[in-house]
């Protein structure tokens, strides 16, 4: 008797594998979406078509009709396919608005170095630039001001410092926590530890910064004895304990999966279940356990309410992780509802999120190279 298959035969089973790749598919399609949003409001940045400066070459309206479209883009902070959608007379009205604001400029910012300077070009945004007042050259960070300033390496530090204190305090937590549930605990201790570690991963991030800020933050100043209340040690031990249920959970299921054959011959041959769980079942579980920690790391620089509460959201240069700091997630968090549409503070913070797009998207593929080599080694090839 042959097996009909199709919509006609089973039309319940035919719709929902059709829903189920529908779902599949829209996921898929969501985040290319995003990405694709994202990117196209952070491209006049990466292209240099932005211009901060407070003291510009003023286009007379009159001229309108004589700028080429490239130079008139980037004189009214549009894109080439905004500007195409504008029509004559608003793109005049647009011209006049801008010759209004220059003459509204203080005649003591026309002959200031400061004022003429683009801060959103990649220059002024990576490297320090002397800026008036200041006896060296600065990073800085300040974008709400007369002459908004750019520099990303504040944000890029004080991202790293919070990523890798919540790494430090996670890992080796959740790695512990599963090595003995999945291998040392007895299965009464098991059925009351793993749910208590994973329900952590209910608890709001907004709660967590809120315990951080609250708690956390105070009793680790008197523990320590540092000056700053909030900083990128308590960000991170708060960022920590959002990643341990997600880390714990990969990676418990990563040493659970290592075949018990391996255990129990480890067992006859004398050694320890300790020794077993440490120098066999961890190293076979390697490329599970590397996925974990990787996965801990986009946890850790993605989330963005701990930071904001509980990091001091100072813009500083420093790499003392006792120093209050601010990170790309925090910033973008915490201007992005002053910043206007269009506008070169709104362009930058949309190209702050293109980055760490681009930042998770690398550390997944490597992560996922350096998995499948450990696979590779593990099975002999």
């Amino acid at each position: 008797m042959g097996i009909h298959r199709g919509h006609k035969a089973r039309p319940l089973e035919w719709l929902a594998e059709k829903f189920i790749f529908g779902v599949s598919f829209s996921a898929i399609a969501m985040v290319f979406l995003i990405f694709l949003f994202v990117g196209r409001e952070a491209l006049p940045v990466f292209l240099g078509e932005t211009d901060s400066a407070l003291v510009q070459d003023v286009i007379p309206s009159t001229d309108l009709d004589k700028v080429p479209p490239a130079k008139l883009a980037k004189y009214l902070g549009m894109t080439p396919s905004e500007l195409k959608s504008k029509d004559h007379e608003t793109l005049q009205t647009m011209m006049e608005i801008r010759e209004e604001a220059a003459k509204e400029v203080p005649a003591s910012f026309r002959d200031d170095k400061d004022a003429k300077v683009n801060t959103t070009e990649w220059a002024y945004m990576l490297h320090p630039f002397q800026w008036t007042g200041y006896s060296k050259p600065e990073y800085i960070w300040q974008p709400v001001g007369t002459i908004p300033k750019y520099n990303l390496v504040p944000l890029l530090i004080g991202t790293l410092k919070t990523t890798m204190v919540g790494l430090a305090f996670a890992v080796p937590l959740s790695l512990a926590a599963a090595l003995y549930v999945s291998q040392l605990s007895s299965p009464r201790w098991k059925e009351w530890i793993k749910p208590g570690i994973e329900f952590l991963s209910g608890i709001p991030s907004v709660v967590m910064g809120a315990f951080a800020f609250i708690v956390l933050a105070g009793f680790l100043q008197n523990l320590f004895g540092y000056r700053y209340r909030l900083n990128a040690f308590v960000a991170g031990i708060a960022l920590g304990l959002t990643a341990v249920p997600l880390i714990f959970s990969i990676a418990e299921d990563a040493l659970t999966s290592v075949p018990r054959s391996y255990v129990q011959a480890a067992l006859a041959l004398g050694a320890s279940r300790w020794q077993t769980a440490w120098q066999i079942v961890l190293p076979a579980a390697a490329p599970g356990v590397f996925a974990a920690m990787v996965l801990g790391f986009g946890r850790c620089i993605g989330e963005t309410m701990v930071v904001l509460i509980a990091s001091g959201n100072a813009s500083v240069v420093s790499w003392n992780i006792f120093d209050s700091t601010r990170s790309l997630t925090a910033t973008i968090a915490a201007e992005m509802a002053e910043a206007v549409k269009g506008g070169h503070h709104y362009r930058v913070l949309f190209m702050l999120g293109t980055l760490l797009f681009a930042v998770t998207f690398t550390t997944n593929l490597l992560g996922d190279i350096v998995m499948q080599r450990l696979k590779q080694r593990r099975s002999g090839k």
